[in-house]
């Protein structure tokens, strides 16, 4: 069984402030199993977007783990807010987090193509 989506993002948030980051909920989605997004915002004005990865590549050992994918690597604003546009009319109920911290290293799993 896999921890619900609200105490996964409340947990990132707390962790990311912990950090001395700042974090944020942009879009409340289902408290039980909304699909989580993570939007990565950086001083430079670029952004980085997380989804969640295929359940193909989640094993049983790491059924408990929220594994994650990169979708944009330091692409536009406009680029990022285009995709979660997509995404929220086959999706309604998904969250979307931002995050504003240098590293994401040991914030959550990312799964590497």
């Amino acid at each position: 069984m896999r921890l619900r989506s609200d105490m996964f993002v409340s947990a990132l948030i707390r962790t990311v402030f912990s950090r001395g980051g700042y974090a944020a909920v942009e879009r409340k989605g289902m408290d039980q199993a909304g699909a989580i997004f993570i939007r990565q915002r950086f001083r430079d004005g670029f952004e980085t977007l997380f989804g969640p990865a295929p359940q193909s590549l989640v094993d049983d050992e790491g059924a408990m783990d929220r594994r994650f994918e990169q979708r944009l690597d330091l692409a536009e604003p406009e680029d990022v807010a285009a995709l979660m546009a997509r995404e929220t009319k086959w999706d309604p109920d998904l969250w979307l987090v931002e995050l504003e911290i240098d590293t994401i290293d040991g914030l959550f799993v990312v799964e590497q193509p």
